[in-house]
């Protein structure tokens, strides 16, 4: 099956395992996903996750999702950049999400970052994500 928005599904995956409290989800592996998930682990929003590989050439991505007192880490967490629109800022343009508690994940000239991670280094990029 071919998705259009793979980053996408991720998400949907992450936020429907939270409402299900599941401990765990798992998402086909791919290079942006795990760099986005090495995001979140950074930030708190995931215990962790690793690749594993189904069978030579496949590999998916087992998610342990975080909870702090039955709660779910994730509060919030939605697409910004989709296939169809891509939303490019400059660091200094970023607004902070939920007033500096939520993040917003980069895909920058360097890398996949955080906006905290992009403002300190004063690059802009390719807003992927919101977390809270």
């Amino acid at each position: 099956m071919s998705l259009s928005d793979p980053l996408g599904d991720m998400l949907t995956r992450i936020r429907n395992g939270h409402r299900a409290r599941q401990a765990r989800v798992s998402s086909p592996a791919s290079r942006l996903r795990a760099d986005v998930l090495d995001v979140l682990k950074r930030e708190g929003y995931i215990r962790a996750y690793r690749a594993e590989q189904v069978r030579p050439g496949v590999s998916v991505l087992d998610i342990e999702l975080k909870y702090s007192e039955g709660e779910p880490a994730i509060k919030e967490i939605e697409r910004v950049s989709k296939p169809g629109r891509r939303v490019y800022s400059k660091i200094r343009e970023l607004p902070k999400f939920y007033n500096g508690l939520g993040i917003s994940i980069l895909s920058t000239p360097r890398g996949v970052m955080s906006d905290t991670e992009a403002r300190a280094a004063n690059v802009g990029g390719e807003v992927l994500c919101r977390v809270f």
